[in-house]
């Protein structure tokens, strides 16, 4: 029954202002799904929620880590999600994004699984990577050419 949920709920959380996001600015779409308070800009606290919101999802035998199969299945939940609303990701200009959720992003142990430990706390140097003017908040300003 998970698995059913996981594609429409995942495309709620990460979905929103398709319009605005198709229109071309960089970042508008990350913006857009990862600002809970809908105030143009996205703080850590955030990131936080929503990362482990997005954990929760993904661990489908709900023991605490992402396996190869459940990783597989966030990846490709992903990709769907920025190939139907964001243009792909894959010209550059969310290169950052994507980074900070990959498994070998996430697995600071190296053995193949990534626990809610492990996911939560890379949240901040995601969040530092993205944030490339330094000043707290991701805004579509983090994103473009060279940057995000």
């Amino acid at each position: 029954m998970k698995i059913r949920m996981i594609l429409p709920v995942v495309i709620a959380l990460t979905t929103g202002g398709v319009a605005l996001a198709q229109q071309g600015q960089p970042g508008l779409h990350f913006v857009e799904n990862w600002d809970l308070d809908e105030n143009g800009q996205v703080t850590l606290a955030e990131v936080q929620e929503k990362r482990g919101d997005l954990f929760y999802m993904f661990d489908q035998d709900e023991n605490g880590k992402l396996n190869d199969v459940e990783y597989a299945l966030f990846d490709e939940t992903r990709q769907a999600d920025m190939d139907e609303n964001a243009g792909g990701h894959n010209n550059g200009q969310m290169r950052g994004v994507n980074t900070g959720l990959t498994l070998e992003f996430n697995d600071t142990d190296g053995d193949g699984l990534v626990s809610e430990e492990e996911f939560v706390t890379k949240t901040a140097d995601w969040f530092g990577n993205m944030d490339s003017n330094g000043d707290g908040f991701i805004t579509t300003d983090d994103f473009g050419r060279g940057r995000g």
